[in-house]
């Protein structure tokens, strides 16, 4: 009997997949149309936001860039056939007073012996950026910008409200002090008393020989810039600034809150507690008027406590309560092993929380700690109900101008614009940062 057995000796080549399958029509297919239900859904969801982008771009653009007054921009809609005000968007308004929802009453050299000092916050900005850049690409940028970083703090101030150059020297030689009285008395005393002296010594220092130091040098080499007052400030800039300094403080103040609320000492766990607690309670628009009129109440007579400066710290204390609490649900999260583990290398408490605790701990609560500074940059808005003008508080003052009287769309698309780049560019850096971070296999 013959073996008429047939066995392959050379493989086929594999095939393309089917056009259907792959590429935008697969994606479609499978995300959009995979079922009957699915395809009608899709359908129905696509006229319907087709519908609101066509109303949005025929209200939107619109040639009014250049209209110096809602009336001028109404006589641009009857000539375009455009039913009223509400039928298109007016955005002269933005070409016109866009310099004062960025910068509010900061001086700009309209008034008579006034000079333009809006270079100063537009220079701040930019030194941020480079102040900020071996702190969030820290792989990306060399590592001696990191110097710049801690006199940055230093810098901003000055720049804002200007003054003489000695005063942010001054401040700044009170921790150079502080760290060499540390260093000196710790290696003798042990590191508890030479932190306590450390501090003792910085704010004797700021305290009562800072300022009469500060106000010699300057009457010897008056260098400076022209002072500003904070009433002057306004728009993005005022946002801007309280965000970032609240964003900056909060975060390792919340730190020391969660571990002190998990410490095992009664007085700082209750007080650590208390003050969350507390915090957490409280509305912020509530601390921003205890901020505003009842702080003075508890000052010395004749203390002129900077309003900027009381806000600031309101909005750091409310926000790293939230952080304290983002920041124990990571603590929370780590197996007991890697406490144990820390144990066993013969690690005490800090250094345990500084190499292996908290770096894992801060890397599970990333979405936490980015959600609570969007929130905490949105809510600078609300410094409008105490007299700070941010930017919605400047859209009341603009429309109160009779040129612009009835325009509202405008002015709050564009500042919602403004707030959405700062907001979604802190989104996507905490993804950029928790790809990187990622260890684990997914």
């Amino acid at each position: 009997m013959s073996d008429i057995s047939f066995v392959r000796k050379d493989m086929l080549p594999p095939k393309e997949p089917p056009a259907s399958e792959v590429g935008v029509l697969g994606w479609l297919k499978v995300n959009l149309f995979s079922t009957w239900l699915n395809s009608l859904l899709s359908v129905v969801a696509l006229a319907f936001v087709s519908m609101v982008i066509y109303k949005l771009l025929s209200w939107a653009l619109v040639p009014t860039w250049h209209a110096k007054s809602l009336s001028e921009c109404r006589e641009i809609f009857a000539a375009l056939g455009k039913d009223g005000h509400n039928s298109a968007a007016c955005w002269g308004v933005i070409r016109d007073r866009w310099p004062q929802l960025l910068f509010g009453f900061y001086p700009n050299g309209a008034e008579e012996g006034v000079s333009d000092q809006r270079w100063r916050p537009v220079l701040d900005l930019l030194l941020l950026g480079v102040a900020m850049a071996p702190v969030l690409f820290s792989e990306k940028v060399p590592r001696k910008l990191i110097y710049f970083t801690y006199v940055y703090p230093f810098i901003m101030p000055w720049l804002l409200w200007g003054g003489p150059i000695w005063t942010p020297i001054c401040i700044a030689a009170g921790f150079v002090i502080a760290y060499v009285v540390y260093r000196v008395l710790g290696n003798i005393f042990g590191s508890l008393v030479g932190l306590v002296a450390a501090v003792a010594t910085a704010l004797v220092w700021w305290l009562f020989l800072s300022g009469p130091i500060a106000s010699g040098l300057a009457s010897i080499l008056p260098i400076g810039l022209e002072p500003v007052a904070s009433r002057q400030f306004g728009g993005m800039m005022l946002s801007i600034t309280i965000g970032v300094v609240a964003i900056a403080c909060s975060l390792p103040l919340g730190i020391l809150l969660a571990l002190g609320r998990q410490s095992d000492l009664l007085i700082v766990k209750s007080l650590c507690v208390g003050f969350i607690e507390f915090i957490r309670g409280v509305p912020l628009i509530t601390l921003l008027f205890v901020a505003s009129t009842l702080l003075n109440i508890f000052m010395p007579p004749g203390t002129n406590f900077d309003i900027i400066m009381r806000v600031i710290i309101m909005a750091t204390l409310f926000a790293s309560a939230y952080m304290a609490e983002v920041i124990r649900g990571g603590l929370a999260a780590l197996p007991k092993g890697q406490y144990e583990g820390a144990d066993s290398l013969g690690l005490d408490y800090w250094q345990a929380q500084r190499l292996i605790i908290m770096p894992q701990a801060l890397k599970i609560s990333i979405p936490g700690i980015v959600s609570t500074f969007i929130g905490l940059f949105k809510d600078t808005t609300l410094v409008s109900v105490i007299g700070l003008l941010d930017p919605l508080g400047l859209t009341n003052a603009i429309r109160a101008d009779a040129a612009w009287n009835g325009v509202v769309w405008e002015l709050y698309g564009f500042i919602a614009f403004m707030f959405f780049v700062c907001c979604f560019s802190m989104s996507r850096y905490s993804m950029y940062l928790e790809r990187k971070l990622q260890t684990g296999h997914r």
